[in-house]
């Protein structure tokens, strides 16, 4: 069963809550991961793979790099 957008984001704020300590309130879908975030790249691959385990979906290295917003990641995720 597809996971709506809602759902996407409200699991992947938990993940950067979780890595990062930001506040799922903070994590919206116009939010660039590292400009508004400040997630740098290690903290975003950890929050790629937290992110591949709990949605049971495979972001490919060279797909993170597109990755640049939440509403990027939603996306992909929601329609992966």
């Amino acid at each position: 069963m597809a996971l709506s957008k809602d759902e996407v984001l409200t699991g992947l704020a938990e993940i950067v809550n979780e890595e990062t300590d930001i506040d799922v309130a903070e994590v919206t879908l116009e939010k660039s991961f590292t400009d508004d975030l400040d997630i740098d790249s290690l903290s975003m691959m950890t929050i790629v793979t937290l992110a591949e385990e709990k949605f049971d979906v495979r972001i490919p290295d060279e797909k993170v790099k597109d990755l640049v917003t939440v509403g990027d990641a939603v996306d992909y995720i929601a329609s992966a």
